[in-house]
């Protein structure tokens, strides 16, 4: 509905303001092509003007850092682009200024949207998947490069590769770079070093340029190649914004020819001073436990055993001498008694033995037959008979035989 006012009931500016930030906020988002003019970042917001391409017509804009840096190919001062924004009509100062939600470098929109396309479709068969990178060997036996004859990014890898590691032995092939040619001849290097069992990792090292300088390295059949190769292969195309797709597939993306140089050999300096650092700390090390061994000999060495060895001999010596002569004494105290007790049965033998009665007078009677006699009715008259005395034997014959009377016994 239109605003109706006069001369006489004029609308407050206020209301015509806020009339048109509404008229404008409906057209929603638009899409345009312009020239970029002094983008300047603040904050988290980037501000700059984008100039019609013929007409003299201009407009502010604003976009988010991420919104403005999303571009792989940086946004610059002059640089043809097309924007998604939607127009906003500020009520407070008038201002119109365009909030960009999308730029991009202009003509390179399909492009984007196809090369998009390709890795997606790439990424669903799993060629990016990580269990297909290869280890990139700490010290390759061969490096082979693959880049443009002449041009800065083989000059930067050459010089990093020898000035980090002299000796690296390094094959490069020139290919061309750029253009419809690139992609097979580059395809065709790969293999030649893939085949060569001297060559353990690859470099691919171009120098950056715009999105269709670097197409061939978005080829699909160069993916493809680059996937099926058995030696590790390191990617390094322009800068780093730029993002090709061989930087997917390939086992190692470097940001520039110049860190691929860093990531395929080791600094020989920085190696050799770490060696140097290992060898000092292993013999501070080695140092160390020799003092301390040392201290520990020193402290044994002035322990007495080692001052005067003889020492706990002597003490030994005299402790045996002791054992020895508490023996003797028990053994001899032993035997005393041994002896004593001997002496005793042997007395006690010899007062029990018939010989002492025989030394006290008795005698012993043996008849005829041998037998002991203690009954003179076991003889006859005539009988011969043995008479045991204690200095020894009388031979007799039985002439009378009388038995003991009750006076003998009593």
């Amino acid at each position: 509905m239109a605003l109706e006012t006069s001369e006489q009931s004029p609308a407050p500016l206020h209301t015509i303001s806020a009339l048109l930030s509404g008229y404008i906020g409906a057209l929603g988002s638009v899409w345009i092509e312009a020239e970029v003019v002094q983008p300047k970042q603040s904050g988290s917001m980037y501000y700059f003007t984008l100039r019609d391409l013929t007409e003299k017509a201009s407009t502010s804009a604003i976009a988010f850092r991420g919104v403005f840096e999303s571009s792989p190919t940086p946004i610059t001062d002059g640089m043809r682009v097309v924007v998604e924004a939607k127009p906003d009509f500020y009520v407070p100062n008038g201002r119109l200024s365009l909030k960009v939600t999308q730029i991009k470098p202009a003509g390179q929109g399909a492009l984007f949207a196809e090369l998009e396309t390709r890795k997606q479709l790439l990424a669903a068969e799993g060629l990016f998947e990580a269990h297909h990178k290869k280890p990139i060997p700490v010290l390759p036996r061969g490096i082979g490069l693959v880049t443009g004859r002449g041009s800065a990014a083989e000059r930067d890898v050459i010089e990093n590769i020898t000035n980090r590691w002299a000796a690296a032995p390094l094959t490069v092939t020139h290919a061309v770079m750029q253009g419809p040619k690139s992609a097979g001849e580059v395809i065709s290097v790969v293999q030649r070093f893939d085949a060569d069992p001297t060559i353990d990792v690859i470099i691919v090292a171009r120098g950056g340029g715009s999105l269709e300088d670097l197409l061939p390295f978005s080829d699909e059949g160069l993916v493809r190649a680059v996937f099926a190769c058995q030696t590790p292969v390191i990617s390094a195309i322009g800068h780093e914004p730029d993002v090709p797709i061989l930087d997917f597939v390939a086992d190692l993306r470097a940001s520039t020819p110049t860190d691929a140089a860093k990531r395929v050999v080791p600094d020989e300096a920085a190696e050799r001073e770490g060696i140097a650092q290992a060898i000092g700390r292993a013999r501070s090390a080695l140092q160390a436990r020799v003092a301390n061994e040392a201290h520990v000999i020193g402290q044994l060495r002035s322990r007495p055993v080692f001052t005067q060895p003889t020492t706990i001999i002597d003490i030994r010596q005299q402790d045996v001498d002791a054992i020895i002569g508490r023996s003797r004494t028990a053994f001899g105290h032993r035997l005393q008694r041994a002896t004593d007790e001997v002496s005793h049965q042997l007395a006690r033998i010899r007062s029990l033995s018939p010989l002492a009665t025989l030394e006290r007078g008795y005698a012993i009677v043996q008849g005829p037959n041998g037998s002991h006699v203690t009954d003179p009715n076991a003889l006859d008259t005539g009988d011969d008979i043995s008479v045991r005395v204690a200095a020894g034997r009388i031979g007799a014959t039985v002439t009378t035989l009388s038995p003991t009377t009750e006076e003998e016994t009593a």
